[in-house]
């Protein structure tokens, strides 16, 4: 054992599980590892059945099989003697086994019937088998009887009694005829358990002379017939009585029963109760026969309790009650009712239940352990109750060997302290009247080390949530102790969510991935351990995340169910589709993919329930949808018609086939024979539920009738046209409608109608009526009557007079109803004159209202249309000279004398006419009339450009408005400056005279965008204003001109003008240009040239008018490609200028390097030499606490590169930038961007190239000399504040 095993056991620490001794129990295993070298007392493996009936025309053969180790001898016994089976040599014992064959070929098998018992032992005890009865089958012949024929009289009850011979076993009976028939049995007629046929009254139909009665042995397949029986049934109402007379006299055969209707009687059982035994686990069966006429029927019911429903069943027409697996439970009082037309007849049948003995715990196999106690417990119960006898090895144990361990109290044996050899097989009997039972129960005395007998390292493996098992089979004398172990090191103890069964099993009742892991259990005895591994996995569940959907699919499409499924990613998945829950049918159609079936090409075959089952070795989850297939309903038939009249019909159908879409409707369709054959027209609907229609019909048609119908997917065909149905002919049931009168020439009128259709004709020789005169004039009417046609024309009509015009149809059956008279008008004429007194009043300089007088009725000649007003401006008032522009023209319709003219121009000189128009055409048209328009606002300014861009300066210039619509008096401007944020400044505002087209703005801030604002001035006031940008800059001097290529592009758009760029310093560039688009997402993008990086682009803010913009951060001595783009909401480019390529300079150094000048080491020299001078003259001054001067010694001793200071500030040059310190070009400062001034003029600036050398204010020097180079500028303070072209520039020196 190992030694940790040992520790551990040995410790205490480990909760010990004892699984019990289980002495009642245990087996030895089958394994045949274990059975090896493993002692055993024999046990009885199979034997022959204990009522053994044989078929004497086959060998017997009588079973005897038994196990044990080591393995047993046999012997036998018949009638209680024993059986010397070597002494027979018809008898064979096969080898290694009990099991006996005896040859009855020459002999006979009665002369081994009798009671036999197996014996088989061996030296750890004797079992014995039951006692096995041998019975030859038996299949007696009928004894010869005459018989008689049976006559009876119509309506009495009959029995023909069968009576078969016995056998073993008893026959089955049957009744059949000479043909081999069955006799048919109904309620009246049944054959009952004896084998009796029972008629309940006969009938004349019931005379024949072959009732045979069969009897078939199954044992031995053979079938023996009883003599047939002759029935004769009389009427004796329709014979004489002297021929009854003779009947009654001769023949005494009559049945002695009644004939007439009667209630009803049992036949069997007899009486009005009787009694019945039946056993435990058996089958019951009772019984109830009776006769009446009519015929009676039987009905059953317990009178204690209900009937056993599960296990009852009824028989022959219900006169048999049939329980099977009898209970003591099924015991009571059964009662049977026969009942017909007069009455009804009862009985009651009591049964008794009474049971063979059977087990209630069989006494089992015990292993027991030297020491040891154990018990056998043989528990059996019956009725009557059963007694019980034990044997050991065979013998009565009241007639075994004294055995002071053992001690018997009826149904149990109780051992102790058991000793090695003592092992035996007992026997336990129980027995009462109905039959007895027999079991073998050893007791194996065994000393044995524990054996675990579940293989090694096994893999279990289970699903989330699931109970996991893990197996721990183990064998031992001693029974073993099992405990449990996870991952080798903590005790599995029983309780949640671990429970130890009796076997050494493990269970898991919910199993979680954290249980996942190596398992280990151990098997202790007294006698050593031994421990085994398993392995638990716990896998994630399968499971359907999408599920099919229930589907409505039309015939012939596409029908698609989805199946998305998760699972435990180390199992293999299987996806199975089921049809009906069988397989998918072979069908190219059906396409199964991953996750989805797919049927194409539906049919009504394909509809049913579909479900996915994905399956895993663990396990599986399923779910169905269900497909139903629609399609146009099939079309209706059976077309008739009734109820047939003059002017109706009713017409009926039998719908079609819906499939699996309610109708929704019905179209009924006719076709006119007799006017448009071939063209259906559509008649009437109907509900989808109904299947007949009323229909209106005209007269004078031959009518033939069809039916659609309409569900959700859509008409169904046609059906078949019904039968033809003319109608007579009548005179007409309308006019024409549509009448109209309308001239078409000055003197002509022209009468036009729609024609009726041929079914409106309603009779042959349809014409039309046409009748008209002059309204408000007394004269007759006109009339014409016209066929086939739609018009007729009235000719000399005076102009533009009103009529009354009618038309009436008429056919060769009468004329149509009266017509309604409609008025018309006879021709037009163009108008004869124009309008008069036209006056133009001017509302302001866009807007004139004109009046005039309207033309007189009789001189407009026909329908007023309204008055069409021409006019056109002349000139602008500014010119002397007409500048006539296009006419425009403005219609005012009906009977107006006044309207508005709008969109004039100011101050401007017009001319306008009018005519008036009718139907005809138009009038002449009146005198030309002059007007003038007053003053306006000017338009807006034609341009305004910003030229000559400086430091605080700029020039604006412009150009007049086109539109000056009155006399200018000036212009205003107005302007503001816009900071970075887009913020604007304070305006200022400043006005010029007509004649000033251009200004020079002076004072601006350097580097700031100015917003300008321009328009136009009449003395009605301002006009609309136009906008422009732009940025001062800070230098000319700084400001380089660019090497610009424009490269051609195709522009999207043309919403840019004036795109130009300038470069500012080495880092920047100032990209300016003019949009008038509607959009405002305009960016400026850029990229290094021959690049094939994305463009960078920076958001511009997008108002119309002139725009300017610095990109700042470019690289020195680098070409760029610049644009200028409009994009939409989706970032898809609307406008786009032509790409413009700018090159910056690269940067530039003024600087000397000093260190290599020969004139510059002397000197340097001189200063060193100074500075020791003027450090000891400082030292000996602060020491008498006075002061020195050195601006001299500064000016005496300045770099020739040096600009000088203004002498106010201390700043250098004029455009020193105090914000950020940084040198201009040209000038040279320490290499921290700054030359410090202070209040005392004692100071000293240092010389050094890039040296941080200075003087404290003691005299001390306090830095150190460098010979360096001086570092370029950008390495040095940078400032953080960028926004300008100042700010840009000052790093490029």
């Amino acid at each position: 054992m190992d030694r940790k095993w040992k520790w551990v056991l040995s410790s205490g620490a480990l909760l010990v599980i004892f699984l019990g001794r289980m002495t009642t129990a245990l087996e030895v295993p089958l394994d045949p590892k274990v059975l090896e070298g493993l002692p055993q007392p024999p046990t009885i493996t199979h034997q022959s059945p204990k009522d053994f009936i044989i078929d004497p025309r086959e060998n017997i053969l009588i079973y005897c099989e038994a196990k044990g180790k080591p393995h047993p001898s046999f012997s036998w016994t018949r009638n209680g003697t024993h059986f010397d089976v070597e002494k027979d040599s018809k008898v064979l014992m096969k080898p290694s086994s009990g099991t006996l064959v005896i040859d009855i070929s020459g002999e006979k098998a009665e002369a081994y019937e009798g009671i036999y018992q197996c014996t088989a032992r061996n030296e750890h005890g004797t079992a014995v088998s039951n006692n096995i009865i041998i019975r030859q089958s038996r299949s007696p012949l009928w004894s010869k009887e005459r018989k008689e024929a049976i006559m009876v009289q119509v309506g009495v009850s009959l029995v023909l009694q069968c009576r078969p011979p016995a056998g073993l076993p008893p026959p089955i009976i049957f009744w059949m005829d000479n043909n081999f028939q069955r006799l048919p049995q109904n309620t009246r007629v049944s054959q009952a358990l004896n084998g009796d046929l029972y008629f309940s009254n006969v009938l004349l139909d019931d005379t024949r002379n072959d009732y045979i009665c069969y009897a078939r042995f199954p044992h031995t397949q053979t079938i023996q017939q009883k003599q047939p029986i002759t029935v004769k049934v009389l009427d004796m109402d329709a014979i004489n009585e002297t021929v009854a007379a003779m009947y009654n006299y001769t023949n005494n055969l009559f049945v002695d029963s009644p004939s007439g209707e009667r209630r009803p009687s049992f036949m069997a059982p007899l009486g009005r109760s009787s009694t019945q035994m039946a056993l435990r686990g058996g089958v019951l069966e009772l019984e109830c026969i009776a006769e009446g006429l009519p015929t009676p029927e039987v009905s059953w019911y317990k009178e204690s309790g209900d009937l056993p429903s599960s296990r009852m069943s009824f028989h022959n027409f219900q006169k048999t009650l049939k329980i099977a697996d009898v209970m003591e439970a099924d015991a009571g009082d059964y009662r049977c009712t026969a009942k017909n037309s007069l009455g009804s007849a009862h009985h009651t049948i009591k049964v008794n239940v009474k049971a063979a003995p059977f087990w209630i715990s069989a006494p089992r196999n015990l292993i027991l352990a030297p020491k040891e106690t154990g018990i056998l417990t043989c528990r059996v119960s019956g009725d009557p109750k059963p007694q019980i006898v034990w044997s050991v090895n065979g013998v009565p144990v009241e007639d075994s060997p004294k055995d002071m361990s053992r001690k018997v109290e009826d149904d149990t044996v109780i051992l102790s302290d058991v000793q090695t050899g003592s092992s035996a097989v007992y026997q336990c009997n129980a027995s009462n009247e109905f039959g007895y039972l027999l079991a073998n129960a050893f007791v194996n005395v065994l000393a044995e080390a524990p054996r675990v007998l579940t293989p090694p390292n096994n893999v279990y493996q289970v699903i989330t949530n699931n109970p996991a098992f893990l197996d721990c089979a183990s064998f031992g004398s001693p029974i073993p102790t099992i405990t449990w172990f996870k991952d080798s090191q903590t005790s599995i103890l029983n309780k949640d969510p671990y429970v130890i069964h009796n076997n050494g099993t493990l269970e898991i009742n919910v199993a979680q991935s954290l249980n996942s892991g190596k398992y280990t259990c151990i098997a202790s005895n007294n006698l050593g351990t031994k421990e085994n591994h398993v392995y638990l996995e716990v896998k994630e569940p399968t499971r359907i995340l999408a599920q099919p959907e229930y589907m409505v699919v039309q015939r012939n499409r596409k029908a698609v169910f989805e199946c998305k499924v998760k699972h435990d990613p180390t199992l293999i998945p299987t996806m199975n589709w089921l049809k009906d829950n069988g397989e998918l049918p072979d069908d190219e159609r059906f396409l199964v993919d991953t996750d989805s079936l797919t049927i194409n090409d539906v049919t009504e075959e394909d509809e049913g329930t579909y479900t996915c089952v994905m399956n895993t070795t663990l396990d599986q989850d399923s779910a169905s949808a269900m497909l139903t297939v629609v399609e146009e309903p099939d079309p209706p038939t059976d077309l008739e018609l009734t109820d047939q009249r003059e002017r109706s019909v009713q017409l009926t159908w039998i719908p079609g086939d819906e499939h699996n879409s309610p109708t929704q409707k019905f179209l009924v369709q006719y076709e006119d024979l007799l006017h448009q054959a071939g063209v259906w027209h559509n008649l009437t609907e109907e509900e989808g539920t109904k299947t007949t229609a009323h229909l209106d019909l005209s007269p004078y048609a031959y009518y033939s009738f069809r039916v659609l119908a309409l569900n959700h997917v859509g008409y169904s065909q046609p059906s078949q046209p019904s039968r033809q149905y003319r109608t007579n002919p009548a005179a007409p049931d309308v006019n024409p409608t549509d009448v109209q009168g309308v001239g078409t020439e000055h003197n002509n009128l022209v009468i036009s109608w729609k024609e009726l259709t041929g079914l409106q004709s309603n009779g042959p020789g349809l014409q039309y009526k046409v009748n008209w005169r002059q309204k408000d004039v007394e004269e007759d009417w006109s009339s014409e009557t016209v066929a086939n046609a739609s018009k007729y024309v009235v000719s000399g009509t005076p102009t533009f007079v009103p009529y009354e015009v009618k038309v009436q149809a008429v056919n060769e059956y009468g004329n149509g109803p009266a017509p309604e008279a409609v008025v018309g008008y006879s021709g037009e004429d163009v108008p004869m004159s124009a309008p008069e007194s036209v006056q133009v009043l001017v509302q302001n300089g866009t807007l004139a209202e004109v009046h005039w007088e309207p033309v007189l009725t009789s001189m407009v000649r026909g329908r007023l249309q309204g008055y069409k007003v021409s006019y056109w401006r002349e000139r602008s008032l500014h010119q002397a000279e007409a500048q006539q522009e296009e006419q425009q023209v403005l219609a005012f319709s009906g009977n107006r004398t006044d309207g508005r003219l709008p969109g004039l121009k100011p101050y401007s000189l017009y001319t306008l006419n009018i005519r008036v128009v009718n139907g005809k055409g138009e009038g002449p048209p009146s005198p030309n009339h002059n007007f003038e328009t007053p003053e306006g606002v000017p338009g807006p300014p034609s341009f305004l450009r910003i030229k000559n861009t400086n430091m605080d300066s700029l020039t604006l210039e412009w150009g007049p408005p086109q539109d000056n619509n009155g006399r200018l008096t000036g212009y205003t401007l107005k302007y503001q400056p816009v900071n970075n944020s887009n913020e604007l400044g304070p305006v200022e505002e400043m006005t010029f005279p007509a004649n000033e087209t251009t200004i020079t703005l002076a004072d601006l801030k350097y580097s700031t965008r100015y917003k300008f604002y321009f328009n136009a001035k009449t003395i009605k006031g301002s006009g609309p204003t136009i906008t422009e940008e732009a940025i001062t800059i800070m230098d000319e001097a700084f400001i380089q001109q660019p090497i610009v290529d424009v490269v051609k592009v195709h522009p999207i758009g043309s919403a840019f003008t004036n795109v130009n760029s300038s470069v500012v310093g080495e880092e920047g560039a100032v990209i300016s240009w003019e949009y008038f688009g509607p959009d405002k997402n305009v960016y400026v993008e850029y990229i290094v040239e021959n690049s094939k990086e994305d463009w960078t682009k920076e958001f511009v803010n997008g108002s119309s008018g002139s725009q300017t913009y610095l990109i700042k951060g470019l690289k020195p001595g680098t070409s760029y490609r610049v644009r200028v783009v409009v994009k939409d909401h989706s970032e898809a480019t609307i406008h786009s200028t032509e790409e413009l390529v700018i090159t910056l300079p690269a940067m530039k150094s003024n600087q000397v390097d000093l260190a290599t000048q020969g004139w510059f080491i002397g000197l340097m020299c001189a200063i060193a030499l100074l500075i020791l001078v003027l450090l000891i003259i400082c030292f000996i001054k602060r020491n008498k606490g006075g002061k020195y001067p050195v601006k001299e010694k500064e000016d005496a001793h300045q770099d020739p590169e040096i600009q000088p200071m203004k002498d106010d500030d201390g700043t250098f040059g004029e455009y020193s930038d105090t914000e950020d310190h940084k040198p201009l070009k040209g000038s040279r400062t320490p290499s921290n961007g700054t030359v410090k001034r202070d209040d005392s003029d004692d100071s000293l600036v240092d010389y050094g190239e890039g040296g941080d050398g200075q003087f404290n204010e003691d005299g001390s020097f306090i830095g150190q000399y460098s010979g360096k180079k001086e570092k370029d500028t950008h390495e040095g303070n940078e400032s953080s504040e960028a926004p300008s072209p100042v700010n840009a520039m000052n790093s490029f020196v």
